[in-house]
Formats: C-alpha cells, sequence, structure tokens
C-alpha cells in the first residue's frame, strides 16, 4: 500500500513539473533553477496532501466538539489564507529563493573546507529507518522547543511572534497564522540543525510534514485531550491552548512579563524537563492581553491594541510592534 501511495505520489510529482512548472520557468528565463523546483514540486504536493487531510479529519471534529463557537467568522477564513500561502503559494516560494540558497552555500562550503556535519546515523551504521527517523524527530522538537522560548523571551521578537497568539478563534488553521519573518527565521534554523546533525533530505520532507499535521491538530478548536499518560507524551489541543491563553500561556504568572508555559511543540518532555509544563484540565480563553479592553485609573474605557485583521495589515502591524518593543528595551 504505501509502495502503491508513493509510486502515484512520484507520477503526480512528474506530470506536474513536467505539465506546469518547467514549461513555466523555461518561459519566464528561469531554466538554472530547474533541479530545485523538481524538489519544490515535491513540498507543493505534500503541502496539498496536507490541506486536504487536516480538512477531513479536524474539520468534522470541530463541528463535533468544539471548544467554543466562533466571534469572528473571518478569522478562520483569514487563517485559512495563511495556511494557503505557508503550504502551497508565496511562502514556499519565498524560502525556494532565499532559505534553499542559502543552504545549499553552506553545504557547499563545509564541502570546501572539507568539514562533514556529524551524522547521528554514524553512530550506529546498522540502525534502521524507522529508528533514525524517531531520533532526528526528538532532537529537532528539542531545538524547536528552544527557538520557541526565544519567541518569548526577546522583546522585539515576542513583537513578530505575537500575531500568532492574537487569534482569539483558535481553529485547525491557526497554526500558520505567522509573521513572514518569524517563519522565515524559524525554517533557516531548522534546516540549519537540520544540515549540523545529517538529516538526509527524504526524512527532513517527512519530518516537516508530521511536524505541521500534529501541529494543525493542537490548534484546531477542538474539546481533545490525551488523558493523564498521553498528555506528558504529545502535546495536545487542550495542553496547547493554555499556551495561548490569556494571562497564562506567554506570561510570567499573569503578571504582564515575558514568559509562560507549555512551550514543547510536540513532546510535553521539554516542558517537564525545564520546569514549564502546565497540566491544569480546562480549555482557556485565548488571545494577547494587551489586544482585550481595559479601564484606566480615571475610569475612562481603553481600547486593546490593534492586531489587525487582514494578512497585510497584520504583517504590516507585527513590524512596528517588533521595531516599538525593540526600543522600549533598549530605553
Amino acid at each position: 500500500m504505501i509502495h502503491l501511495l508513493t509510486e502515484w505520489f512520484a507520477q503526480a510529482q512528474g506530470w506536474l513539473f513536467q505539465s506546469v512548472i518547467e514549461p513555466g520557468l523555461f518561459h519566464a528565463g528561469l531554466a538554472d533553477f530547474l533541479d530545485d523546483a523538481f524538489e519544490g514540486t515535491e513540498w507543493f504536493l505534500i503541502g496539498l496532501c496536507e490541506l486536504l487531510l487536516v480538512f477531513l479529519v479536524l474539520r468534522p471534529l470541530e463541528a463535533l466538539m468544539p471548544v467554543h463557537g466562533f466571534t469572528d467568522r473571518r478569522a478562520r477564513w483569514n487563517d485559512f489564507l495563511y495556511t494557503l500561502l505557508h503550504r502551497l503559494g508565496f511562502f514556499p516560494v519565498l524560502v525556494f529563493f532565499t532559505v534553499d540558497p542559502l543552504m545549499d552555500h553552506v553545504a557547499g562550503w563545509l564541502r570546501l573546507e572539507n568539514v562533514r556535519p556529524f551524522n547521528l546515523e554514524n553512530l550506529a551504521p546498522d540502525m534502521s529507518p524507522l529508528v533514525s527517523f524517531a531520533i532526528y524527530f526528538v532532537v529537532l522538537d528539542f531545538f524547536d522547543y528552544w527557538f520557541h522560548r526565544a519567541q518569548h523571551q526577546f522583546r522585539w521578537w515576542w513583537g513578530l511572534h505575537s500575531l500568532h497568539h492574537s487569534q482569539q478563534d483558535m481553529n485547525l488553521w491557526s497554526d500558520d497564522r505567522n509573521h513572514v519573518l518569524d517563519d522565515l527565521l524559524r525554517d533557516v534554523y531548522l534546516a540549519l540543525v537540520a544540515l549540523a546533525i545529517g538529516v538526509p533530505p527524504g526524512q527532513y520532507v517527512l519530518l516537516v510534514s508530521l511536524s505541521r499535521i500534529l501541529q494543525s491538530l493542537q490548534h484546531a478548536n477542538v474539546r481533545v485531550h490525551f488523558g493523564r499518560i498521553g498528555e506528558r507524551l504529545l502535546v495536545s489541543p487542550r495542553y496547547h491552548r493554555m499556551h495561548h491563553a490569556v494571562g497564562q500561556g506567554h506570561e510570567s504568572k499573569g503578571t504582564g512579563s515575558l514568559g509562560g508555559c507549555n512551550f514543547a511543540v510536540l513532546l510535553p518532555i521539554w516542558d517537564i524537563v525545564f520546569g514549564t509544563a502546565n497540566f491544569a484540565p480546562g480549555f482557556a480563553r485565548t488571545g494577547v492581553r494587551d489586544q482585550l479592553p481595559r479601564t484606566a485609573p480615571d475610569g475612562s474605557p481603553v481600547p486593546g491594541r490593534d492586531y489587525g485583521r487582514g494578512f497585510w495589515r497584520q504583517q504590516w502591524l507585527g513590524v512596528r510592534r517588533m521595531v516599538e518593543f525593540a526600543r522600549r528595551r533598549a530605553g
């Protein structure tokens, strides 16, 4: 069955590349990118498969067991746009022209300097592909945990990352609601880690795809948890929702200062080991404290911070927050 699916996927990739991508590149005078574009076609098809799987599985669950009703129906559509751009459209093209050439340059420089990246599989040459996949999964998730901690530690970075947390109507598409600069930083970081530990390209594609599917589940508007033991093995929607909780998940004990809990991307073990786990039951309200209206000392109402409703507005306000928070830190 797996062999048959792999064969179908390869045929679809070949047909799409030869029928659409290759003629388009020749027409645009970009024939030098043909080899890289074939790999990009694979990413596009994987993203398309992810969208179908996530919609067919999670959308019915959201209808059957929602945590809350939506206060803004447009919110889900806006997040869906982010998902389309991130997995099928603008963002893969941006990565194609930025991250991929950078990784090729780094790999070429290492070969020129006769530096061989450390390869985990060399520790046990007879290691099965399944075992090596599991090891890479754990190692990459460890580094992803610390990347996520950094997003909540540095004020300028929080200015970008807070866009992700500003969604008060979390849903199955909310995982991709990120600032473009934030996503680029993460992609470069994980690609460098993968290069450093010798993750094979084929396994890296599957690792990224599996991570994205699991993170779609975490952000879904579903009243789901994995039980006392399961909650400690894999990040669940309830566990991750606490990370998005107003005044708890991304603040230090509700004081408004940076900090928070449940930073693990896939494996809660990192939160447990480093003291940032919160297994409190319940499904908390999500959002960022400063986007909520408040009352001034004189009793007058103060509107919350505007995080924007549309894609471009949210991206622009993210840059403004990054500059504002960086200056506040410097002051």
